[in-house]
């Protein structure tokens, strides 16, 4: 199975698609681990959504994910396991916090919030990286091209 975790061809298309959604996200995690960019910083922001009736830990998680798991994407290492959580993250956002105000994002500023397009887009490119790995110049291709990950 951990074969199959880090298994990736050499793709240019894999790369790209992994930097794009590391450097999208980087700033959102930065907001909720340190602070920056106008965010609250790591405390604040799990006190947040435990308000808001999400448990700890999966406040914990989500935070993870748009920390930790662009730190993993940059350096293609465990590749498929951050895609999955950005995309359980944004389906999540999505349902309990976009969905409600339709399809499209606020370009214009006359809907009550945004609409959940952009979130189809983080889950597609997840699936993408899900499916076809860490492609070129990830830890996840050359622990896979060593051998170094056993079933």
């Amino acid at each position: 199975m951990l074969k199959k975790v880090f298994a990736t061809d050499n793709s240019l298309v894999l790369l790209v698609l992994r930097l794009m959604l590391a450097l999208v996200f980087f700033p959102h995690g930065a907001q909720k681990v340190f602070g920056w960019y106008g965010g609250n910083g790591f405390g604040p922001t799990l006190g947040f959504f435990v308000s808001k009736g999400i448990p700890a830990a999966l406040a914990f998680l989500a935070i993870m994910a748009e920390s930790a798991g662009v730190a993993a994407l940059v350096a293609g290492l465990f590749t498929r396991v951050a895609a999955l959580g950005l995309a359980v993250n944004m389906i999540i956002c999505a349902a309990a916090n976009h969905i409600q105000n339709g399809f499209f994002m606020n370009w214009t500023g006359k809907q009550a919030g945004e609409g959940f397009e952009f979130h189809i887009l983080v889950v597609a490119i997840a699936l993408g990286l899900m499916i076809g790995g860490g492609g070129r110049w990830s830890l996840d291709g050359l622990i896979s091209r060593k051998g170094l990950a056993r079933n």
